[in-house]
Formats: structure tokens, C-alpha cells, sequence
């Protein structure tokens, strides 16, 4: 049965979507951590949306040039500035789209929470897409 199992685990571990998705679990634990505490402390929702989005941004950088990217990540300085400087850059378009979404939500009378996973959604599928074709290509 182990003989079985660990060829499997290793296949799972190439495939780069799920190590993507894994450390963007990783990276959300992080935003929506910061933006329920932040909504806690009295922090207006769309400002708490950001600030959690962004501390998630940083977490988010760390796990996927070490675990989902790592072949794919500049040894040179220069270049691994660009790199950065694109993630950052793919970063602030989901933020965008995650702050559009929630005040628009918001606006409308739905449950900032709510907005949130819906933004959540959104911003996973623009910045996957921006990250696999254009950052770490």
C-alpha cells in the first residue's frame, strides 16, 4: 500500500495548480484573519478588506517563490527584482478587484463577509492567471 501512496504524493506535489492553491489557503488564512480582526476592532470593511489583502500579499509572495515557483524564480538580482516587482504588481490588480468587490457589495447591503468570498474567488483566478503566464513564466 505505501509503494502505492508515495508515487502519488509525489505526482500531487509537481502539479503546480495545487501547490499554487495550497499556498494561496496559505496566504488567505492570512487576509481573512487580518480583515475579521480588523472588522472586530470597528475598521470600516473596505479599508479592513485591503489591509488583510495586503498582509496576505506578503505571506503569498514568500510561499509561492519557495514552494509553487521555486524552479521558476530568478537567480539573478535583476531579474528576481522584476519578478517581484510583477508579483506586486498582479497583487495589486486582485486588490483592486477584492476592494471593488467588497464596496460594491457593501453598497448594495450585502454581508461584507459574503463579498469577501465572492472577492476571494475573483481575485484567485485573475492573480493564478497573471502569476502563471506573465511572473513566473
Amino acid at each position: 500500500m505505501t509503494g502505492m501512496i508515495l508515487p502519488m504524493i509525489d505526482r500531487l506535489r509537481r502539479i503546480v495548480l495545487l501547490r499554487y492553491l495550497l499556498a494561496s489557503v496559505g496566504a488567505l488564512a492570512v487576509d481573512m484573519g487580518s480583515f475579521l480582526a480588523l472588522l472586530a476592532l470597528g475598521v470600516m470593511p473596505v479599508l479592513a478588506s485591503a489591509a488583510g489583502y495586503s498582509l496576505g500579499i506578503v505571506a503569498h509572495w514568500v510561499l509561492s517563490s519557495r514552494a509553487v515557483f521555486a524552479d521558476s524564480v530568478s537567480a539573478e538580482r535583476v531579474q528576481r527584482t522584476r519578478q517581484k516587482a510583477l508579483f506586486v504588481g498582479s497583487a495589486l490588480i486582485g486588490l483592486a478587484l477584492t476592494t471593488m468587490i467588497v464596496g460594491a457589495g457593501t453598497a448594495a447591503g450585502l454581508d461584507s463577509r459574503l463579498s469577501k468570498i465572492v472577492a476571494i474567488g475573483a481575485s484567485f483566478t485573475v492573480t493564478w492567471l497573471l502569476r502563471k503566464r506573465v511572473v513566473f513564466q
